[in-house]
């Protein structure tokens, strides 16, 4: 169960960190200006390949070996991530601060 929740925490952060990190390239490496829409999504792309290799890399660590995969689950992984993603996206690109007067 500990192991299931740490899991999602970790889905949740990756799926995130492209939008709550905007002056940094990956969450590491400083940017003097703010991140194109080209950048963020190529951000995505590349931390959706690193919690794959991750959840691979905890399967194989648990059972000895990886079940093999369809399309579909990267289909399914790939929507979850997106979901998990969704609140980050909606502060970064939809959230109006409020102007007090």
């Amino acid at each position: 169960m500990a192991g299931t929740f740490g899991v999602i925490v970790l889905l949740c952060v990756l799926a995130n960190l492209p939008f709550f990190a905007a002056r940094r390239f990956l969450g590491v490496f400083p940017r003097r200006v703010g991140k194109p829409g080209g950048v963020v999504v190529l951000e995505v792309v590349i931390l959706f390949a690193l919690a794959l290799a991750v959840f691979r890399g905890l399967e194989v660590g648990s059972y000895g070996t990886a079940y093999e995969q369809g399309w579909e689950f990267y289909v399914v992984a790939a929507c979850l991530f997106a979901v998990a993603g969704f609140p980050g996206f909606v502060r970064r690109y939809l959230w109006k601060e409020s102007v007090s007067v």
